[in-house]
């Protein structure tokens, strides 16, 4: 009777939620020699924290359990999460407390004692019933626009970020959402918003390498009249705003240490308190979490605390880079220009010639710089067909350079030819020199070339002494 979930690679959860450990461990051996993976929370509470760490598809609910009943516990699941199963367990039988439960959204309900064939077949049967929804979603989405919200793409990269969007879809899971600049993934982040159970509540966003590091407690956490020079009223911050809703916190890797540690707590804890109040301030959001860094190297690197990775990285996203996907390039210059028409008021389309030239072109800046392309190209053509000569000089010389090379390839790039750097510090201290240099000295145009943050690039400015 063991079962292997099809929908999702790894072995499915079950939650065993019962303030009876000798039970809870019983049941707990039961489910794990159906190659089921088990999660043992001793209270509603314990269990309602647990599902911001952990994604299961069934959840074993006992009815009679200390401070948060039960009944309680199962109303505030199904509120977030209204297609997780959720079964009860109760010694009390009586038609009441079946009724009370089911009309509270119970899949089902088992009486104790527990009898081991009933409970296997009806947690198979509840983990299916979600595995088929889920997959029902995808279909659906699939015959409708085949993205999410803004997203569009049909490559074989994209169908897999879809797929995992689709398997997170109802859950308040916290989840990590890697990639490089450009490559859309604060638009990731408002799609797991729009499709999950808090859509209807704010959806806040903070880019931590957009502003300088000494706003960022101020910014999340918010301050009270007269709590430093300045504060000449007080301020809600991004926790507060983001109440009921979701928090996405861009390029996290940015944090300092210290707020690295507070942020931590909030999590932990749920509550906080504004710069300069003593109020508890008690929260409850999801929180999505971007980086262009990867997180996991920085944590080996002492620049990102290890007990908050594991915190934000309960799922992990990996946003393909544009090269990866460069199939989806004519789908999403379509999108692109269908907004762009309006803007110029003509219709707009792109000449074969510039598909070429896309599908030869390395996009260094994803998405976003395709986006720049072709909003100026939209604005300087003289007809509504987008010709080569209307893109930026950059993406024509990139690929007229990469041409040459193939033509008349140069003995000076034989690596045979080049110096071995002494260490890997000379190589990232020449390629800032470079971008620097190649930029014209416009520092913004530098950090848009090297995809790195704002804060990060000044930081490395000051380690190797660079003007």
């Amino acid at each position: 009777m063991k079962h292997s979930s099809t929908f999702f690679s790894q072995p499915p959860i079950v939650f065993v939620v019962d303030d009876d450990r000798d039970l809870s461990k019983l049941v707990c051996r039961w489910l794990d020699l159906e190659s089921y993976k088990t999660v043992s929370p001793t209270s509603g509470e314990d269990c309602l924290a647990s599902l911001n760490t952990a994604m299961p598809l069934c959840i074993l609910l006992d009815l009679n359990l200390p401070n948060l009943s039960g009944v309680e516990t199962l109303k505030k699941i199904k509120h977030h999460h209204p297609l997780l199963p959720v079964i009860m367990m109760t010694a009390d039988s009586t038609v009441d407390s079946v009724v009370t439960a089911m009309q509270s959204g119970a899949f089902g309900y088992l009486s104790k004692p527990l009898e081991r064939t009933k409970l296997l077949s009806i947690v198979k049967s509840a983990v299916e019933t979600n595995e088929a929804s889920l997959r029902l979603r995808e279909i659906e989405r699939e015959k409708t626009t085949g993205g999410y919200e803004k997203i569009v793409g049909q490559s074989e990269p994209m169908r897999n970020l879809f797929k995992q969007l689709d398997s997170i879809s109802t859950s308040d899971i916290t989840v990590l959402i890697q990639g490089a600049s450009g490559t859309g993934k604060e638009l990731v982040a408002q799609a797991i918003h729009a499709t999950s159970s808090r859509k209807d509540s704010p959806f806040v966003a903070l880019n931590c390498a957009a502003i300088p590091e000494t706003l960022h407690e101020s910014e999340l956490f918010g301050y009270e009249k007269g709590a430093f020079t300045g504060a000449t009223a007080s301020k809600t911050g991004k926790f507060e705003q983001a109440h009921t809703g979701t928090l996405f916190l861009d390029e996290v890797g940015e944090m300092s240490l210290s707020l690295q540690a507070k942020l931590l707590r909030v999590l932990q804890e749920r509550s906080f308190q504004k710069l300069g109040g003593s109020k508890d301030i008690h929260v409850d959001f999801r929180l999505l979490a971007a980086s262009h860094i990867n997180l996991a190297e920085a944590v080996k690197n002492n620049t990102f605390r290890d007990d908050l990775y594991y915190r934000l990285a309960v799922f992990e996203l990996e946003i393909p880079a544009l090269a990866e996907r460069k199939d989806d390039i004519p789908l999403i210059s379509r999108k692109l220009l269908a907004e762009f028409s309006t803007e110029s008021k003509k219709p707009l389309s792109l000449s074969d010639e510039v598909l070429d030239l896309f599908q030869r072109y390395s996009f260094p800046g994803n998405v976003r710089e395709l986006e720049n392309a072709l909003h100026r190209a939209s604005v300087v053509c003289q007809s509504g067909l987008i010709r080569v000569q209307d893109l930026p000089k950059r993406i024509l010389d990139e690929v007229n350079n990469a041409g040459k090379l193939q033509k008349n390839p140069s003995p000076g790039l034989n690596p045979e030819n080049f110096p071995v750097p002494q260490n890997l510090e000379s190589v990232e201290k020449q390629a800032i020199e470079d971008a620097i240099k190649n930029a014209g000295g416009n520092m913004s145009e530098a950090i848009r070339r090297l995809g790195i943050g704002r804060a990060t690039f000044y930081r490395k400015l000051k380690k190797y002494g660079i003007n």
